[in-house]
């Protein structure tokens, strides 16, 4: 069987209360050539009957299942990397797209070699799927020079709407994609702005919803935890955000392929980002060390 234009990657864990209706979104697109492929964390509820079920259903939806817990970061990048489609999107298990979602941004996407990155407006929706809320941050990024784009990306879209747009996944591969540390989605979508523009097609066509059971919900560590590695204990590790984000940010400079004089000045505006953010630099080597005297 041939490779599908679209790979749609979905990592799920105790999903079962949404499943249906993001995978239904999916199976709802006017645009026909994807894949879904779904990544099961060793969920303890009823979400692997429902993937077998689609499975089952239809040749173009793959189901894996990991034997234990890999952590919510590693899970988006396993469904990545199980993917085949020249295009890839992750879907959020509690969001959905409606049937336009996937041939409106394929459209920009094959019409603007130059964009990376594509996604649309977005709606915010409550546990019971009434929209809460128009998000009218804009996520595109048109400027012509890497360097503009990630000072853009830093001052927008601070829920990171875009990681849930349709991307080259060729542009992906090089990227280090989702990271083990708290807000890593933010530097991965700074580094995919090294490589190209981000467009946004100006109709609401995502649904991300806002509910208790989600893990943005309320931030604490014991959740960092549970998403990021299960089976280690809470650390300081999990709360660096600071450092992991600076050391992200310079990996990515490192990586992709810029001019000289573009590569440094992108390394002098982390540097000079780190001084804007001595104070917060600080007290993560602080509480480090404190961490560390505790055990």
């Amino acid at each position: 069987m041939s490779a599908p234009g679209i790979s749609i990657g979905l990592p799920v864990y105790n999903g079962e209360r949404y499943l249906r209706v993001a995978v239904d979104s999916i199976f709802n697109q006017t645009l026909r050539d994807w894949e879904l492929v779904i990544c099961d964390n060793a969920s303890t509820d009823g979400t692997e009957a429902i993937c077998r079920e689609y499975a089952a259903r239809d040749p173009r939806v793959r189901y894996f299942r990991n034997p234990s817990n890999i952590g919510g970061s590693q899970n988006f990048r396993k469904v990545f990397e199980l993917a085949k489609g020249r295009y890839f999107k992750w879907q959020a298990v509690d969001d959905y797209c409606a049937p336009e979602f996937l041939e409106q941004c394929r459209r920009v996407l094959e019409s603007a070699p130059d964009t990376v990155l594509c996604t649309t407006k977005v709606n915010l929706i409550d546990k019971d799927g009434e929209i809460v809320e128009h998000y009218a941050e804009r996520q595109d990024m048109p400027q012509g020079r890497a360097r503009e784009r990630m000072m853009a990306r830093g001052q927008i879209d601070a829920m990171s709407n875009a990681v849930y747009g349709l991307m080259r996944a060729e542009v992906v591969k090089r990227t280090a994609v989702i990271g083990d540390y708290v807000g890593s989605d933010e530097v991965f979508l700074a580094e995919m702005s090294l490589y190209g523009r981000f467009a946004e097609v100006p109709e609401y066509l995502l649904f991300r919803r806002i509910h208790p059971g989600a893990y943005s919900w309320e931030v604490t560590p014991e959740r960092f935890r549970e998403f990021y590695a299960p089976s280690k204990k809470t650390g300081a590790r999990f709360m660096s955000r600071a450092w992991r984000h600076l050391s992200g940010y310079l990996r990515a400079i490192g990586r992709a392929p810029l001019p000289v004089a573009e590569r440094l000045w992108l390394f002098g505006y982390v540097l000079r980002m780190a001084w804007w953010q001595r104070a917060e630099l600080a007290a993560e080597v602080i509480a480090a060390v404190r961490s560390q005297f505790r055990r």
